[in-house]
């Protein structure tokens, strides 16, 4: 049994707060050192990752053309959910 939380991958993330006071990601850096720039959050929204586990806020973003869901946890963490479970 592979549990849930296998799924979820803790990333850094540089964001910046626009004057209205709103957080928009605009990098994220995966595990393996890896930087990947958001070319456009298309969704803002109070939601649960139904993969990973957890909630909190969950930008739906556009990187490289593909559709990708950050969350960011009440406890001020940045997690992406993995395609599939870690060995």
């Amino acid at each position: 049994m592979v549990s849930s939380y296998s799924y979820k991958v803790y990333v850094e993330v540089m964001a910046v707060f626009t004057p209205e006071g709103r957080l928009i990601p605009k990098t994220i850096t995966w595990e393996d050192g890896h930087v990947y720039l958001i070319d456009r959050v298309t969704d803002v929204r109070r939601a649960c990752s139904l993969k990973a586990g957890g909630t909190g806020l969950r930008y739906t973003c556009l990187i490289s053309g593909k559709t990708t869901h950050l969350f960011y946890e009440d406890d001020n963490k940045w997690f992406v959910e993995r395609k599939s479970a870690a060995v």
